[in-house]
């Protein structure tokens, strides 16, 4: 009964939203980020109407064409949504429902009335008079967070800003929004061996198994994170010696029996490399990767990639080829330059990836230190947007209260 009420007040609210405005100057923003169509918006008896695939993939609705019936079936998890052509009844989990305007098709484009789709889906919608824009909020979706965590000072701790108490007592404090954790630990030397302290700050704290002990009790999956950057080349010098990337591998697969699975870190590839080179920088790390992949798998761990975006200036990763043999890739869009991040460079950074990576293999990362809670909110909905398997927050410690109140509204756990 309460779904009811609420469903009758959103109807009620969007019933009044001034949408009779020139049909060129309306547009959608969707999850803080604007939504493209070859079709605009046309308004019909003062109602807007909407490019009906372009709201539905957005949104990771399925859509169904009936061509002979000029039907149009939408689903999703949880709501069915039938519709026709010239009909102003609709029905939603086979309740009918009697619209204002009956869906249309103009420029061979099935064009429906925008606040019965967003009512339809359980979405929150709201008009920006000045911009004249309609905002559409998005559902919550469900996704993985992985929280990276590593050593801070008192201030920006990773176990205080997680357990919400101070090391080394726990509490659930924001373990129900966190899914997993990505554990800065580790690094490499040239020669493979693994390292508790690298001279990046890396290291693996004192009373660690307290860390994997509290995360068990909460229910979290925990990676090693093994992290490299290429200073002085030493991931080069790594990467071109067999022997020692097979030291590399028997030394991390030993360590990750600890953890779920290992997260690869080693940033700064293909920076000045060009042509033949780049490409040998590539297929080094490529190799390396499926090395390391083999023997994890052999004995039931995962390996995971944090990779510069491919929008970057770093071009040593193949993400194509590192998507086969990964079982799911991070992106680490951020460090653009301007802050918060460019929700366009980040657009850009996911669109590139799946070109090459399906969209269940990869994750978005978020740098806290780049964003607020409503730069935050974008990024999160950009995920959703493209329907990836989840978010990665840079770190643990520097999440403000504001950010995790957007993540928990957004995500479902």
């Amino acid at each position: 009964m309460r779904k009811l009420e609420f469903l009758f007040l959103v109807i009620l609210f969007v019933a009044v939203i001034p949408f009779n405005v020139a049909a060129a100057d309306v547009k959608i923003e969707l999850d803080g980020y604007p939504l493209s169509s070859d079709m605009s918006p046309v308004i019909v008896n003062d109602r807007t109407l909407v490019p009906f695939r372009a709201i539905a993939e957005a949104m990771n609705v399925e859509v169904e064409w009936i061509n002979e019936t000029k039907t149009i079936n939408a689903s999703n998890a949880t709501q069915k949504v039938v519709l026709n052509v010239g009909s102003k009844t609709a029905y939603i989990n086979g309740t009918p429902v009697v619209l204002d305007v009956a869906p249309t098709i103009i420029n061979n484009r099935t064009m429906i009335p925008l606040r019965f789709f967003s009512t339809a889906f359980n979405c929150e919608v709201d008009w920006e008079p000045n911009t004249r824009t309609v905002i559409i909020k998005t559902p919550p979706a469900k996704m993985k967070v992985i929280g990276y965590y590593a050593l801070g000072d008192t201030a920006t701790s990773s176990w205080t800003n997680l357990f919400t108490v101070p090391y080394p007592e726990t509490a659930k404090g924001n373990t129900d929004i966190v899914t997993d954790l990505a554990l800065g630990w580790f690094s490499l030397d040239e020669n493979g061996q693994l390292l508790t302290k690298s001279r990046t700050g890396w290291q693996r704290p004192d009373g660690w198994e307290k860390v994997l002990a509290a995360a068990n009790e909460y229910g979290l999956k925990c990676e090693m994170v093994v992290h490299m950057t290429n200073k002085d080349r030493v991931i080069n010098a790594l990467l071109s010696n067999q022997n020692r990337i097979d030291t590399a591998v028997r030394e991390i697969v030993k360590e990750a029996r600890h953890y779920s699975g290992v997260n690869l870190d080693m940033e700064g590839l293909g920076l000045s490399e060009k042509g033949d080179e780049l490409i040998k920088v590539q297929n080094s790390f490529s190799w390396f990767v499926k090395s390391l992949a083999e023997e994890l798998h052999k004995e039931g761990k995962t390996l995971s990639l944090s990779l510069h975006a491919p929008n970057s200036s770093y071009k040593g990763y193949d993400y194509s080829t590192l998507g086969r043999y990964s079982d799911y890739i991070i992106i680490m869009a951020y460090d653009y330059g301007p802050k918060p991040e460019p929700n366009n460079r980040v657009n850009e950074a996911i669109t590139i990836a799946l070109q090459n990576v399906p969209h269940n293999k990869l994750i978005l990362g978020i740098s806290a230190p780049s964003e607020n809670p409503e730069s935050l909110a974008t990024k999160v909905g950009l995920a959703k947007r493209y329907n990836l398997e989840g978010i990665a927050l840079w770190r643990l410690g520097l999440i403000t209260d504001g950010m995790w109140e957007v993540i928990k509204i957004s995500i479902i756990h």
